[in-house]
């Protein structure tokens, strides 16, 4: 047995569906003629329709910021016996490109691509996994991240009262 192969009830929705994307484009479709008419908030006073649409502040970590500021950045045309291509995005260097050496492991990496992989958290050498942070200036990194993150303050305030 089975069910009929003309069941009506299976085109219903299907009709359904595509009459109300046929509508939304129509609609669409007056809304943007209105809008190149200089008259956007004839249809929909309610609806504004910005000129750009507006950019999302991107997220940067605490420990990101310190590591760009602790990593140099130089020429490609100032190093000597520099690697052919970066080992992030696998471009050749030109002449011109800044470029982030790790002083722990000595690789070399585009700027844009390292600051880009710190700017997901990590703090390893992206090829060796070796840390960013030089070993003389762990001490000094990590006292600047704890006074970045504002909990000496809160413990500050704390240990104060506790005193009391």
């Amino acid at each position: 047995m089975g069910f009929p192969v003309g069941y009506t009830e299976l085109l219903l929705p299907k009709l359904l569906i595509h009459t109300l994307s046929f509508l939304g484009f129509i609609r669409k479709l007056i809304s943007t003629m209105f809008r190149y008419l200089g008259l956007p908030d004839f249809l929909e006073p309610d609806i504004s329709w910005p000129e750009t649409p507006p950019r999302v502040p991107e997220f940067c970590s605490v420990s990101a910021v310190l590591i760009r500021e602790i990593l140099p950045v130089v020429k490609f045309a100032d190093l000597v016996d520099p690697p052919d291509s970066c080992a992030v995005c696998l471009y050749e260097f030109e002449d011109q490109d800044e470029i982030r050496q790790l002083t722990n492991c000595r690789h070399i990496f585009h700027r844009s691509c390292l600051d880009r992989w710190v700017g997901y958290d990590q703090k390893t050498c992206p090829l060796c996994r070796t840390p960013v942070i030089p070993d003389d200036m762990q001490e000094a990194f990590n006292e600047r991240l704890w006074a970045a993150s504002g909990i000496p303050e809160f413990y500050g305030e704390y240990s104060q009262i506790a005193g009391l």
